[in-house]
C-alpha cells in the first residue's frame, strides 16, 4: 500500500453529545473506540459473517470522519460524535463483547474504499428495522450471512460491487493536516499544491475563483489570486495569505464539492493525494530540499559556531547529519538528525531572525544573503532586483546564459534565464528561485565581481 494513502489513527477524540452540545469529549485508542461502537451498534450472537460486515462498515465511517477532517473543518475540536443522528453509538466505559473484541483486534485497521479511489467510504449504515437508509442494514446482514455469503459479498450487497477492502493499513498519530504555519506568496512544498488542487476543483463549482495552473506546489500570483477569490467569497479576511482558518475552510467546501462524506463520492484518487515532496530529510536523502537545508544551516553557522559548516551539494551525508544534530541540540530540540516540520520551521525561524537583525549594508557590495521565501515568475519587488543584477552580471561572463535587463519584475525573460542558469549550474531547472538557486547566482556573482571562491 503507498505511504500516501490513509492511515488508521491512534486514538480517536469522541464527542460525547450531539455536535454542538456541551458533553465532554474523551480521547479513545481506535480499536477501543470501535469495539465499543460494535458493542453498541450490534449483537455478538449475530452469524461472524455479519458481524464483520458491519464492523468494516463502522470502521470505514470513523476513518471517514477522520480523514475529511469533518468536524475539525468546522471549528470543533473532535473527530465523531456518539449521537446516533449524526455518527455511530458509543457507550463510554460499556462492556465489550469477547467475539467482538477478537474480531476488532484482528480487523481494526482494515477499511472500505470505493475502486479508484482511497479515501476510506463513507459506509453508510442503519438498523434496517425502525430505520432503513441507502447503505448497509444492520439486521439485513443475518440472513445474508445465514445464506452463506461472506462479509465481503455482504458489503457488496449493500455499497455495490465496486469497492475493495484495504487490509493492513498502517497506524499512525491522528495529526491535523493544517501545516503548523501560515503560508503564502513565495512558499512552496506539498501544503500548497494540496490547496492549489482543492481551489481547483471548488472552481468548477464556484467559477468566480480563478483556476491555478500549472498546480505545481509554488505559491505565485495566481494562487494569490484565487485565494483572495475564496476568501471574499466565503467571508473571511481577504488576505492572500493561508491560516488556520482558510485552510480549514478550504477543507470544508473541498469535502462538500467532492461529496467526500456521501455514500456516492466523486472520490479521491492516488494522484489528487500524491505528495511530491518527502517530508522528512534524513542521512541518505538527496536533492534540492536537502541543499536548501545546508545553505540555511551554513547562514547558522556563520553566526554560531556551535553549528557546523558543510559542503551545499544536496547529499545528506555524515557531515550533514552531524549539522542538523548539532543544531537540534544547541536549539533544544530531539537530535536525531532528522529534519521533520518541526525541524524546518525552526531552522527557518533561526534564519529570518538572523536576516532580520543584519544591520543594512552588511555584505557591503558582495551578494546579499537568500531572502528566505521562493521568487517566481510574476513577483515584483527588490529582491527579484537583487537577483537579477547577478544574473546579468553572470551573463555578461557566461555566454549560455542571457543577459536580462535588471527591472525588479519577474517575467518570462527572467524566468527562461533562471531555467539555463539551473541546467548549466546543475540545478533542478524549476525557473524560479529557492536558495539553492539564490546561493549559487550569488556565489558565481561573486567570484565575478570579488575573486571570493565558488564553493561552499
Amino acid at each position: 500500500m503507498p505511504s500516501n494513502l490513509p492511515a488508521v489513527p491512534e486514538r480517536i477524540v469522541v464527542h460525547l453529545g450531539p455536535p454542538d452540545s456541551d458533553a465532554p469529549n474523551v480521547s479513545v485508542a481506535f480499536p477501543d473506540y470501535i469495539k465499543n461502537v460494535a458493542s453498541s451498534e450490534i449483537f455478538p450472537t449475530w452469524p461472524e459473517a455479519a458481524i464483520r460486515a458491519n464492523i468494516y462498515s463502522q470502521i470505514s465511517f470513523a476513518l471517514n470522519r477522520i480523514y475529511t477532517e469533518w468536524y475539525r473543518s468546522r471549528g470543533y475540536d473532535f473527530d465523531i460524535t456518539n449521537s446516533t443522528q449524526y455518527d455511530q453509538a458509543f457507550v463510554y466505559g460499556r462492556d465489550i463483547f469477547a467475539n467482538i473484541n477478537s474480531i476488532v483486534d484482528e480487523i481494526f485497521n482494515n477499511y472500505i474504499v470505493r475502486r479508484g479511489s482511497v479515501e476510506p467510504l463513507f459506509a453508510m449504515f442503519c438498523n434496517g428495522t425502525t430505520v432503513e437508509c441507502d447503505g448497509l442494514s444492520q439486521w439485513g446482514t443475518v440472513p445474508l450471512a445465514n445464506q452463506g455469503m461472506t462479509p465481503y459479498e455482504i458489503l457488496q450487497y449493500y455499497y455495490g460491487d465496486d469497492i475493495d477492502i484495504v487490509y493492513n493499513a498502517p497506524i499512525s498519530e491522528n495529526i491535523q493536516s493544517y501545516p503548523g504555519a501560515p503560508f503564502g506568496f513565495g512558499s512552496s512544498g506539498n501544503e500548497v499544491r494540496t490547496i492549489q488542487l482543492e481551489l481547483n476543483r471548488i472552481a468548477q463549482n464556484y467559477p468566480a475563483i480563478p483556476k491555478i495552473y500549472p498546480a505545481n506546489g509554488i505559491f505565485g500570483e495566481s494562487t494569490v489570486q484565487a485565494v483572495q477569490t475564496f476568501q471574499q467569497v466565503f467571508n473571511l479576511p481577504v488576505t492572500g495569505i493561508v491560516n488556520k482558518a482558510t485552510w480549514y475552510k478550504l477543507k470544508y467546501i473541498y469535502t462538500a464539492v467532492k461529496g467526500l462524506s456521501e455514500l456516492e463520492s466523486e472520490g479521491l484518487t492516488v494522484e489528487e493525494i500524491s505528495r511530491p515532496w518527502g517530508e522528512d530529510l534524513r542521512l541518505g536523502d538527496y536533492g534540492q530540499k536537502v541543499r536548501s537545508i545546508q545553505y540555511y544551516l551554513n547562514v547558522i553557522s556563520y553566526f554560531n559556531p556551535e553549528i557546523p559548516t558543510v559542503a551545499a551539494n544536496g547529499v545528506f551525508d555524515n557531515a550533514t547529519d552531524e549539522q542538523v544534530r548539532a543544531f537540534e541540540r544547541f536549539y533544544g530540540i530531539n537530535p536525531d538528525g532528522v529534519v521533520d516540520f518541526r525541524t524546518w520551521l525552526l531552522i527557518n525561524e533561526i534564519y529570518q531572525q538572523i536576516l532580520r537583525g543584519l544591520p543594512e549594508g552588511y555584505e557591503g557590495a558582495a551578494a546579499e544573503l537568500y531572502p528566505g521565501y521562493n521568487l517566481t515568475p510574476g513577483m515584483s519587488n527588490n529582491d527579484v532586483r537583487e537577483f537579477q543584477t547577478y544574473l546579468r552580471v553572470i551573463g555578461q561572463n557566461i555566454e549560455a546564459v542571457p543577459v536580462i535587463e535588471v527591472t525588479g519584475y519577474f517575467g518570462p525573460e527572467t524566468e527562461r534565464a533562471v531555467t539555463i542558469f539551473q541546467r548549466l549550474y546543475g540545478l533542478e531547472p524549476t525557473g524560479f528561485v529557492g536558495a539553492p538557486t539564490w546561493d549559487a547566482a550569488a556565489r558565481e556573482y561573486n567570484y565575478i565581481m570579488f575573486g571570493t571562491e565558488r564553493t561552499g
